[in-house]
């Protein structure tokens, strides 16, 4: 497969069947495809039936993932959204845990979404989400992700951003900072996952943290506009070339420094 040539994995969110069939034109440079409705937030749920048609229009050798939305502390109402999401074809399932004030209700919500997507289908991989920006939401902090994840049975730990405003990832979390966060996932045996407006600039940093999935939208979109531009392939296939070039420029650093 090609993600081989890179330890980092590539998530592409279209928004809809026909961006979907655009990321297909692109398989070969992606890794995931992500099921998400931008106009509901930055982790916003799809349907249901977007996601089995999404499912059913990519290659069958490339999981999808579904977001169930930027969520309340309501560790019910969110368990049932998750399975929906897996019963749905996905086999990525995030949750944003954008109601939770403390690590102790993340917690409360992820062990029911981990309980319901397992019961279902145990090698499905559930992802506990936060915020880069979590000071202008009031949710937990960034750098307890991990730990809620490892407390939660979650099997990765993921940062995004709440509110599109055009800041990134970085704005809000530096590279040391999101360099942390990467060695506490790994430390609790979890993958690392992050977006935020990534641009093809900020690759190289992620590379060197250790990342294991970075996501993005807008920088595979027209304009580079997460709600106004489309997925394109060639924006897609440029995107891998980047990252791919960077794993290739780190592994020579890491070689000459050895």
């Amino acid at each position: 497969m090609r993600w081989k040539e890179s330890a980092l994995l590539l998530l592409i969110s279209p928004d809809s069947v026909d961006e979907a069939l655009d990321c297909a034109k692109a398989a070969d440079h992606l890794d995931i495809v992500d099921v998400k409705k931008p106009d509901e937030g930055s982790l916003g749920a799809n349907f249901p039936w977007v996601i089995r048609e999404i499912r059913e229009a990519i290659p069958a050798d490339k999981p999808v993932s579904a977001t169930v939305g930027d969520v309340p502390y309501k560790p019910g109402t969110v368990a049932q959204a998750a399975l929906g999401a897996v019963v749905s074809g996905a086999t990525y399932i995030k949750v944003g845990l954008y109601g939770c004030t403390t690590p102790e209700q993340a917690v409360d919500v992820m062990r029911g979404v981990v309980r319901a997507v397992k019961d279902h289908r145990p090698d499905a991989l559930v992802v506990a989400s936060g915020y880069a920006d979590a000071h202008r939401i009031g949710c937990v902090n960034p750098l307890a992700l991990p730990d809620i994840a490892r407390r939660s049975g979650s099997d990765a730990a993921m940062l995004d951003t709440a509110v599109k405003d055009g800041t990134r990832l970085f704005d809000h979390v530096p590279p040391e900072v999101c360099a942390e966060f990467v060695r506490r996932a790994h430390e609790a045996g979890l993958l690392a996952a992050l977006a935020g407006s990534v641009k093809a600039e900020d690759l190289a940093e992620l590379t060197r943290i250790g990342t294991d999935i970075v996501g993005v939208r807008g920088a595979v979109c027209e304009g580079g506009d997460r709600d106004a531009g489309r997925i394109r392939p060639k924006l897609v296939a440029a995107f891998r070339a980047e990252m791919d070039r960077c794993a290739r420029e780190h592994a020579a650093a890491v070689s000459a420094a050895s």
